[in-house]
């Protein structure tokens, strides 16, 4: 972790979603790679869906996939053969409940004329439940499901916006306001969060994995079940806005 001196109010705050902004399943966390609601979604499936889906992610550590769209596609061809349906993703979607101070944090960050954005490299559906509750400007996510009258998979449109794919979304939008990386800041949980966090010039980790930890600015660890993301107003560069 940095201990590099914040000394800049960050004019773009990016954030991730599960597990940062959203609670996560705790239980369907076991390290291979970010919590997220893919994960979620498989369980919910069937078991059998969520134990092909964890050997997609050995594939996925052990470099099988040519990237992280090819990664999705077979997790969705994984959620077909189980009998995906639209009520799945809109059980998901109703369960998600975001952090504790979310709204406060957010409200914060506004208040300082900064602009806030969301990449996730999980589902659309979720990202916008998320932007709509917060007021978040922007929202990026890698997934977008669309369904038949008879609620099956139709088609559907991915972004490779997880991994080093967020550093990418990141620069292409703080271009867009004329801003540089080193004017930004970012708060994620994932190891798959480390790319962005290497460019920004300010990176909190939030109740992270070690990866993420290891290249971030400041970290934050709380103890389960009482996670609260507006203890990142009380980290010292905050008090400087």
């Amino acid at each position: 972790m940095s201990n590099s001196k914040i000394n800049f109010i960050p004019k773009i705050w990016f954030f991730d979603m599960e597990g940062t902004l959203l609670q996560k399943d705790f239980a369907l966390d076991n390290g291979k790679v970010a919590p997220s609601a893919w994960t979620v979604l498989a369980k919910l499936i069937s078991e059998e869906c969520y134990l092909e889906e964890e050997l997609s992610k050995d594939r996925w550590n052990a470099g099988e996939y040519n990237g992280y769209l090819d990664w999705m596609k077979d997790t969705i061809r994984i959620q077909q053969k189980h009998g995906l349906n639209k009520w799945h993703v809109d059980e998901i979607v109703k369960s998600a409940k975001l952090h504790n101070g979310a709204h406060e944090l957010i409200t914060s960050i506004k208040a300082t004329n900064a602009k806030v954005v969301l990449i996730s490299g999980g589902i659309k559906a979720l990202a916008d439940k998320v932007q709509r509750e917060l007021k978040i400007d922007h929202a990026f996510s890698a997934c977008e499901y669309f369904f038949d009258d008879c609620g099956n998979l139709d088609f559907y449109n991915l972004l490779p916006t997880d991994n080093e794919g967020k550093a990418s979304f990141m620069q292409q939008i703080a271009k867009e306001y004329g801003v540089n990386a080193s004017e930004c800041a970012f708060v994620g949980d994932g190891k798959n969060d480390k790319f962005l966090a290497r460019v920004v010039g300010l990176s909190v980790a939030f109740n992270a994995q070690k990866e993420l930890i290891e290249v971030s600015n400041y970290s934050i660890v709380q103890p389960q079940g009482r996670e609260d993301l507006s203890e990142i107003k009380s980290l010292p560069f905050f008090f400087q806005q």
